[in-house]
């Protein structure tokens, strides 16, 4: 599902392609995003233009968007792009993100190799039952000169993803373990994630 609801103030779109079924937003406020609605589900005045804004801004698949009517500011990209490596779970991506001809600033990526919806996580990683620690070990990070900007996003084929841009890959309690301008990064197999070790190639891999 996907759609524009239109408010008086705001606009707020929603790409069910992208979500992840964090519940952050009918958590946040159940009046803007009414949870189990048989009918329209999203309200955009039912509370403030920020308050709007927050909560889209707290989505972190980035299903949510919204375009301010108010003229109030529009979401920016991060002063930091940022991967965040997620227990047992995907990849949280936070940056100006180029990917499928599209431009976004929040994705939530597979990293289990089991989504059905790749390369965007499914939740498949939680039946399948995928294991991978989201405290990988710290290594020695260089210097970004440069910590924003594009970040191009391309699943190879029968691979792992190829993130060409400025980024700093981060575990779950906040420790950079890599800063980067190209990586490749893990399928689900690899004995070194999240990066790519080749593994895909021995396992045969389809994506």
């Amino acid at each position: 599902m996907a759609g524009t609801v239109e408010g008086e103030k705001i606009d707020v779109s929603f790409s069910g392609k992208r979500c992840i079924h964090s519940r952050n937003c009918v958590l946040g406020n159940p009046h803007v995003f009414v949870p189990n609605a048989k009918g329209e589900w999203i309200h955009p005045d039912a509370a403030s233009v920020e308050k709007v804004v927050a909560l889209a801004e707290n989505c972190p698949s980035g299903a949510i968007t919204y375009q301010r009517k108010d003229g109030g500011p529009q979401e920016r990209p991060p002063v930091v792009n940022t991967v965040r490596v997620r227990e047992n779970g995907p990849l949280a991506v936070s940056a100006e993100i180029a990917l499928g001809g599209e431009t976004f600033h929040r994705a939530t990526l597979c990293r289990c190799g089991q989504s059905q919806n790749k390369p965007f996580c499914d939740n498949s990683h939680i039946k399948a039952g995928f294991s991978a620690t989201g405290e990988p070990p710290l290594k020695e990070a260089q210097v970004l000169d440069v910590r924003d900007g594009p970040l191009n996003v391309t699943p190879t084929a029968n691979g792992p993803l190829k993130l060409e841009g400025n980024a700093e890959i981060v575990t779950g309690t906040g420790h950079t373990i890599a800063r980067t301008t190209k990586v490749f990064l893990c399928c689900g197999q690899s004995a070194n994630k999240p990066f790519c070790d080749g593994s895909h190639k021995r396992v045969g891999f389809v994506a």
